[in-house]
């Protein structure tokens, strides 16, 4: 995926976040990309605490597409998956992840929100505990702050 596609894809999952916290949700969105880099083949925002958008979606292409096909699929999400999520794009065997903002980053907008507790597990280690060698690209730093905003003052409410 080249750097141009990545960026385009980001804004489009930071676009879904923006169409969750419109529906009162967290800010959270994330999509799969077809190995062609471009094709945008789903598209999920965060529904609640335990259904976040990246093992939703996850879920959902698990049933829809082959192992293999998801092999080459990318998911994209605005910030580093949890680990529940990443688990979840693990065992869908989706074969790369790109997020735009870290977890750290997320911990510093959230504090101890109650309902973000995050977990300071980065996705790098979850995937290094198994056994299949998926691709990790981000943060991404040139676009952080474009993923930060919507959570700016979202988590102060």
């Amino acid at each position: 995926m080249t750097g141009d596609q990545i960026a385009r894809h980001l804004r489009r999952a930071n676009d879904v976040a923006l169409r969750a916290m419109q529906m009162g949700r967290h800010p959270f969105g994330a999509l799969l990309v077809a190995p062609d880099g471009e094709t945008v083949l789903a598209e999920q925002g965060n529904i609640d605490t335990v259904q976040h958008a990246e093992a939703t979606l996850a879920r959902t292409a698990s049933l829809n597409y082959p192992a293999g096909f998801l092999w080459g699929c990318t998911l994209v999400t605005t910030f580093e998956p949890c680990a529940m999520c990443t688990g979840t794009a693990y065992w869908a065997n989706i074969g790369r992840i790109v997020y735009g903002a870290s977890e750290e980053a997320l911990l510093a907008l959230t504090g101890n929100h109650a309902e973000n507790p995050t977990l300071a597990l980065p996705c790098r280690d979850v995937i290094a505990r198994g056994q299949k060698a998926i691709e990790v690209i981000g943060p991404v730093p040139a676009l952080e702050a474009e993923m930060v905003a919507p959570h700016r003052d979202f988590w102060k409410r």
